[in-house]
């Protein structure tokens, strides 16, 4: 991984610790993250002001009607291997910022986030039917490896002159399928920096009809899996017990409580969904933020949750010797830095200009920190005070806006709701008619 060169913002070191960032105006934020990542003017307006046009969206999408926008946000604290990060994140849902936040910064004082990732290597699927010969099949595809492996490399010489292409042919027999025996065979693709989905399905597309030919069987699908598990990104940290005193509860109490929060999670599928559901609420924010593909990554978590023949925790948090609180998460990411929406969504370019990142690999290890602090921000709170007030805080200003409030009776509204523990729309109207009211009776 290329190291960060720190540089100055606004006369200081460049840093992910921002504190009171939230309470600065928009215009301060979006002036604060150009110095950080030395954003133009026409990259600071896309924040602000423009971001997909309609004509864009016409251009990506068939059957094109407008653009649907997300808050897009900035998750600050983060340290990563040594180095500082703010990390944008597209996410509707509020809490979500604010709590990744301050989980990064209790890791921070553990000396932050390290992280590893496998070789960004894809699997690509073929399906086989009506094999004549099972035994006879493998043994013709095993002595053939090499030269499938070629001919899969040939169509997509930009990837192997970059340093990837074919690693390995995996061969699945299936014996008894509700359609009869079936062979699956797996090529192992190394895609580098792009995700890879069209690299990957271009070359088993190419080589079925040899697969076919060797072994006398008829192809089905060909496609890639998206339970990438060879293509794997981790993330570790450890939260010293003195910085999780919160709410009259001492520290080493709190990551006891964390810890059998997980263990809750690990062995009862209906708590890991929500366990893990929150785990995404970080990923899938960072994920869309860069125009890469939720959908997959979604659907290789959950897939990598359950690969032992269970559902159960993406996490695990254990108290160690010393009395702390010990994190790890490792999940399939399939994710790039180059191809697709990342390099032509206005907004997700100037992303992953922030980002600043080297690697496809890198960027996948910064999605994993980050669901790795959005699930400790979620278990502290369900294991203290409970999870609902701080959210009910945050959500308040969604009521006040769904009530028709303006923004400069947003901030009253929702601190009236919270004070009165009754956030609700209905009450939320009451209150915005009559600060309508009082001010329609001052003089002018």
């Amino acid at each position: 991984m290329t190291q960060f060169t720190n540089g100055n913002v606004n006369g200081h070191r460049k840093s992910s610790r921002i504190p009171g960032f939230y309470r600065k105006s928009l215009e301060e934020r979006v002036g604060y993250i150009a110095d950080f990542a030395d954003l133009n003017s026409a990259e600071a307006d896309i924040l602000l002001n423009t971001g997909l046009q309609s004509e864009q969206a016409d251009s990506m999408i068939e059957n094109a009607i407008g653009t649907l926008a997300l808050p897009l946000g900035i998750a600050c604290n983060f340290k990563i291997n040594g180095r500082d990060y703010l990390i944008p994140m597209a996410v509707e849902e509020p809490s979500v910022l604010a709590a990744v936040s301050h989980a990064a910064k209790l890791i921070r004082a553990g000396g932050g986030f390290r992280t590893e990732s496998s070789d960004p290597v894809m699997i690509g699927q073929i399906q086989l039917l009506d094999v004549p010969d099972m035994h006879a099949a493998i043994a013709a595809l095993e002595a053939n490896r090499t030269m499938l492996m070629d001919e899969a490399d040939s169509v997509s010489q930009s990837i192997v002159r970059r340093g990837g292409g074919s690693r390995d042919i995996e061969i699945r027999p299936f014996p008894d399928t509700p359609v009869g025996p079936m062979l699956v065979v797996h090529l192992l693709y190394d895609t580098r920096d792009a995700m890879g989905a069209n690299a990957i399905n271009t070359a088993v597309e190419h080589i079925a009809p040899v697969v076919a030919e060797l072994t006398g069987g008829r192809t089905n699908l060909r496609i890639l899996s998206n339970l990438t598990d060879q293509r794997t990104a981790t993330a570790r940290c450890i939260v010293p017990a003195s910085e999780l005193d919160c709410s009259g509860m001492d520290g080493t109490t709190v990551a006891k409580r964390i810890e059998e929060a997980n263990a809750f999670a690990i062995v009862d599928p209906y708590r890991a969904a929500t366990h893990n559901k929150g785990i995404m609420n970080g990923i899938d924010s960072v994920v869309i933020a860069t125009g890469n593909d939720w959908r997959a990554v979604e659907a290789g978590a959950h897939a990598y949750a359950a690969r032992n023949g269970r559902y159960s925790s993406m996490t695990d948090w254990h108290v160690n010797e010393d009395g702390d609180l010990v994190g790890e998460i490792t999940l399939p990411m399939a994710v790039g830095t180059v191809g697709g929406a990342t390099k032509v969504h206005p907004t997700a370019q100037v992303a992953m200009k922030i980002l600043d990142v080297d690697s496809a690999e890198e960027l996948a290890q910064i999605m994993v920190a980050v669901g790795l602090a959005q699930n400790l921000a979620a278990i502290k709170a369900l294991a203290t005070t409970g999870i609902q007030s701080g959210h009910m805080k945050l959500h308040a200003r969604q009521v006040a806006l769904a009530a028709g409030a303006d923004n400069g009776m947003v901030q009253r509204i929702a601190d009236q709701l919270v004070a009165e523990g009754n956030v609700r729309v209905v009450r939320a109207r009451e209150i915005l008619a009559e600060l309508e009211l009082e001010t329609e009776l001052i003089p002018a």
